[in-house]
């Protein structure tokens, strides 16, 4: 089951300059700044109501976001939603032969699972999938 829309993923060449927009001329805050190693990005975290805007900087010119950006220039990255059990869905896609780029979720920052569907099965869109650890 899908709860949410989580974030929306933005990635640009220079974090400081992308988020003066949207931090500066739309007044929205700047939460939180991380590197992820594991996915070779530098992320500020935007919350907008229940959901985040992630802009996403990628930390070298190989990795899945440095090809991206290369290749399509700054902009929208992904959309990513919030379900309920990641597993079931990743079953439920694969049973219906959606392409994935997980086809088993990794485990990120707090312990939250999360794994991507290929655009080529989603209408050119990049989806990610998130779910969130359960509290300790």
């Amino acid at each position: 089951m899908i709860k949410k829309i989580d974030h929306i993923a933005i990635v640009a060449p220079d974090l400081d300059e992308a988020t003066g927009f949207w931090a500066e001329a739309l007044g929205l805050p700047i939460t939180r700044i991380a590197d992820v190693p594991e996915e070779e990005v530098t992320v500020a975290f935007l919350p907008i109501g229940d959901s985040n805007l992630e802009i996403l900087q990628p930390t070298n010119d190989s990795s899945g976001v440095g090809r991206y950006l290369q290749k399509r220039g700054p902009g929208m990255h992904h959309i990513c939603l919030e379900v309920e059990d990641i597993d079931a869905v990743l079953t439920k896609l694969q049973a219906a032969n959606v392409p994935l780029i997980n086809s088993e979720a990794r485990v990120g920052h707090g312990g939250t699972r999360y794994a991507f569907i290929h655009p080529k099965g989603t209408g050119g869109v990049l989806i990610e999938l998130y779910e969130v650890a359960a509290a300790a």
